[in-house]
């Protein structure tokens, strides 16, 4: 046979691309990050993740393009990740964040171990119900993302319909779901499968308590100071301690969801606000550097650990929804404890700050500086020419390649690049592409693509 025969390895088509050279930003989904089946301490015992909406690869991955992504956003200036920033916990520094119509009415909560806790609600007030149900909240809000369908934004109707429009999207829709649709509920179950992936459980607090069998004992890795802390931490008011593990739970130091107000009011917008009742984990309160992650509390008041501690040394007033652990009948929580003791709980929380949260690429950005994204949607593409019959129909080609899994291709040829003939291959369960094609005529230079049928 004389034909020549070629591939291309690395054919972009509307932002989706296939071949076998991966680089520090291409999305590569026929080998996913490992979201679902990262390792979790054998003494964690609380995970919200829900059997309608259980935590897989390609679905966390949908969910990282979505909470990165600027078109989520009606004017395409403001992502997910901009209130929520990987080097900060998916925390702020700004006090409120802005939104493309303003600023939020109340300080970016830490997204960090979002999955390890009993409470399921969203937000420092607890409105939204679900995590699923709060992941489209903030673009549904005229401030913040301004799919509002109110004060002259569109609806969130246009927000699908642009999504179905994007190539990359029809693609990792299609992977996670089966098909190329977008609706709201499965954006909201790929960003919340995201949020619940992003976890911190590499901290000086893990390293030490792996090596014993309870918080009670002391830590072999912690100093004198950090184990007083924890035990002033673990310990209830009247017996030598600060009370704060009856609202902050370790060792996944989540929230209790019978916690009422903390005795920080104030809204940022200066009245007074009684519904702030929930709060992310303690877990990464400070960055590797020791320095916080802005301001803490839902009005970002309190900007110190310091200030946190002298907080709840003295509670300074009653109101009608402070929690009980705060008060001593009709009087505020007085602790009276030491300089000294403020300091080793300070030295205790910072114990809680892992290290790879901060660089994990799975959880980063990936988008390009220009905004766009590079999908990879095959690799080790193989043309063969069979030789005799035992491989197969002689003269005909052999094709093979890895790539999404249970996903239908075209394979697409041509000699010209204005007239390409398709043949259809679906990807076996583990992403196996196994093809038999008729030979080009003889002569011919034929050039082939291997192209997501979704994309389309």
């Amino acid at each position: 046979m004389k034909a020549s025969l070629f591939y291309l390895s690395a054919m972009c088509v509307a932002s989706v691309a296939g071949g076998v050279e991966v680089n520090a930003r291409d999305l590569d989904l026929t080998s996913l990050e490992n979201y679902a089946a990262q390792e979790i301490p054998g003494y964690i015992n609380r995970d919200n993740n829900p059997g309608d909406n259980q935590l897989t690869d390609i679905g966390a991955t949908l969910g990282r393009v979505l909470f990165h992504d600027v078109r989520l956003s009606s004017d395409e200036s403001v992502s997910c990740s901009s209130c929520h920033k990987q080097d900060r916990a998916f925390g702020d520094t700004a006090v409120a964040s802005a939104g493309i119509n303003g600023l939020t009415g109340r300080h970016s909560m830490r997204l960090v171990n979002y999955r390890f806790a009993e409470a399921v609600t969203g937000f420092w007030d607890q409105r939204a119900s679900t995590l699923e149900e709060q992941a489209t909240m903030p673009i549904r809000d005229h401030v913040e993302m301004g799919f509002s369908g109110t004060d002259g934004d569109p609806d969130f109707s246009v927000l699908l319909d642009r999504l179905e429009g994007i190539s990359e999207y029809r693609v990792l829709f299609t992977a996670a779901f089966g098909d190329a649709q977008v609706t709201e509920e499965r954006m909201q179950k790929a960003l919340a499968q995201f949020v619940r992936s992003i976890q911190s459980f590499d901290s000086r607090y893990d390293t030490g308590r792996s090596m014993v069998n309870g918080d009670n004992q002391n830590f072999p890795n912690f100093t004198d100071s950090e184990n007083d802390g924890k035990r002033l931490f673990l310990r209830p008011p009247g017996n030598g301690g600060a009370g704060c593990a009856g609202c902050h739970r370790p060792p996944e130091f989540d929230i209790d969801p019978a916690s009422r107000n903390n005795g920080v009011i104030a809204a940022l917008d200066g009245g007074v606000d009684l519904t702030n009742t929930r709060s992310p984990s303690l877990r990464d309160l400070v960055g590797p550097d020791g320095d916080p992650h802005g301001g803490f509390m839902h009005n970002a008041a309190l900007t110190t650990l310091e200030s946190v501690v002298d907080h709840y040394d003295s509670i300074p007033a009653v109101n009608a929804g402070l929690d009980p652990r705060l008060r001593n009948r009709n009087n505020p929580q007085q602790l009276n404890l030491s300089d000294t003791e403020k300091q080793n709980l300070i030295d205790f929380l910072s114990t809680l700050t892992g290290q790879n949260l901060y660089t994990d690429p799975k959880w980063s950005n990936p988008f390009d500086d220009d905004g766009t994204i590079n999908l990879i949607t095959y690799t080790g593409l193989r043309l063969e020419v069979v030789e005799d019959s035992a491989g197969g129909t002689p003269g005909s080609i052999n094709l093979t390649a890895t790539g999404i899994p249970d996903s239908a291709y075209l394979i697409e040829s041509t000699s010209d690049f204005l007239i390409w003939d398709s043949t259809p291959v679906t990807a076996t369960a583990d992403g196996q592409i196994e093809a038999e094609i008729s030979a080009p005529v003889e002569s011919a230079a034929v050039f082939f693509r291997l192209v997501p049928l979704a994309a389309r």
